[in-house]
């Protein structure tokens, strides 16, 4: 088990914005590495899909060099919000339900033994499609 944390206290001051994004609980069971994102406030058309991604892609390269298979992504988030700007991009997407395609997977190349050897390259999406851009500009 273990916890990681972007929440350094001495930093805060020094931020624009404090980490949304703050928490990671890990742990195996059976040989699966599962993930819990912790999130204080998430933005729900641009930042949390990002995460979401993001720590997704984490988790299969941890799992990749430490000999488990990718488990569980739980991601909590506490203050999960939508801006104005972006209603009527995410009314459009939420119309799209009926549409939704299959996910796509992520492929972590195999020969990477040691998580700092990684490039970006060495990770990929295998059968990623979508429905047409959806445009949204970040609130400030």
């Amino acid at each position: 088990r273990m916890i990681v944390t972007l929440w350094n206290i001495e930093d805060l001051d020094d931020m624009a914005l404090q980490p949304c994004a703050y928490e990671t609980l890990w742990d195996v069971a059976d040989g699966y590495l599962n993930c819990m994102l912790i999130q204080r406030s998430g933005d729900m058309g641009l930042g949390v899909p990002f995460n979401t991604a993001q720590y997704a892609a984490l988790q299969c390269m941890i799992a990749q060099v430490t000999g488990l298979k990718p488990g569980k992504f739980t991601h909590v988030i506490n203050n999960a919000h939508v801006y104005e700007n972006h209603v009527e991009a995410l009314r459009e997407q939420l119309a799209r339900r009926d549409q939704a395609l299959p996910a796509p997977k992520i492929i972590v190349n195999p020969e990477v033994k040691d998580f700092y050897d990684f490039t970006p390259e060495d990770v990929t999406l295998d059968g990623y499609e979508h429905l047409g851009k959806l445009s949204m500009t970040v609130a400030v």
